[in-house]
């Protein structure tokens, strides 16, 4: 008697996040699912090997080898912000092991000019006061603004997996997100359901940004939601839930 495998699903975290921010959101949720919630380079404890290579390619890398190890051969990968430009780094070197792409408040396209100031300027905030200090200024914002009274727990929760994040870790992704090329082919070839995710509040992957490259694959999603900043998986996360399950049956078949 033949057994099919369970489809298997990669959470990648964010910027100064960690695998935890996924602990919620997946719990009970994906149980007919194999789920792999890899952390990314420096993060959640990791050593930091000397020379380390921060970059999104490397980063890819790392996913792939702990898919290896766990047996998995193809995937849906979802991704929350640098976590999605993981995600189509990975895409873009080993397409034939994406089941599905979801990207959470991400985008394929390179940093603007107005980007690279910005992220110079946050270069130097750290450089100068620490991971810390600039996870007081960094994380709220990312909240939509009805929602940053209502759900401080969790702004204190990601403010405190920030301040975990060795300064070294939070630099170099600084780094790997500015020099990330334009990623727009992956999502013209991609020959897998691509899902967006977008809250009409993010300031940090504007609406307009997702609307375009939304237009690019053969198969695309786009839930927008209202009133959601940054984080739909934390501001919405029912409906990002019910997103990322029919990105699931779509990539699968089921």
């Amino acid at each position: 008697m033949s057994t099919t495998s369970p489809p298997a699903i990669v959470f990648l975290h964010g910027y100064l996040e960690s695998p935890e921010i996924w602990a919620e959101f997946t719990r009970q949720y994906f149980n007919d699912c194999r789920v792999l919630i890899p952390a990314l380079l420096g993060y959640d404890g990791q050593p930091i090997p000397d020379g380390a290579d921060y970059s999104l390619e490397a980063a890819a890398a790392s996913v792939r080898a702990e898919l290896e190890r766990a047996g998995v051969g193809r995937a849906v990968l979802v991704g929350h912000s640098m976590g999605g430009y993981v995600a189509l780094a990975f895409a873009e070197k080993y397409p034939g092991l994406v089941a599905g792409l979801g990207l959470l408040h991400s985008s394929a396209l390179p940093d603007t000019e107005e980007d690279l100031a910005r992220r110079q300027r946050n270069r130097s905030f750290i450089g100068e006061h620490g991971v810390a200090a600039f996870a007081e200024e960094f994380l709220q914002p990312q909240f939509a603004a009805e929602h940053r009274e209502s759900m401080a727990h969790h702004l204190a929760q990601l403010k405190s997996l920030a301040a975990a994040v060795p300064q070294a870790v939070a630099l170099g992704g600084i780094d790997a997100m500015s020099q990330r090329p334009d990623r727009r082919p992956v999502l013209e070839k991609a020959t897998y359901p691509v899902l967006f995710i977008a809250g009409k509040e993010d300031k940090a992957v504007p609406p307009e940004k997702t609307h375009e490259e939304s237009l690019l694959p053969d198969y695309c999603t786009v839930l927008w939601l209202a009133n959601v900043g940054h984080l739909s998986f934390v501001e919405r996360p029912a409906d990002t839930r019910r997103a990322v399950r029919q990105l699931i049956d779509a990539a699968f078949d089921r």
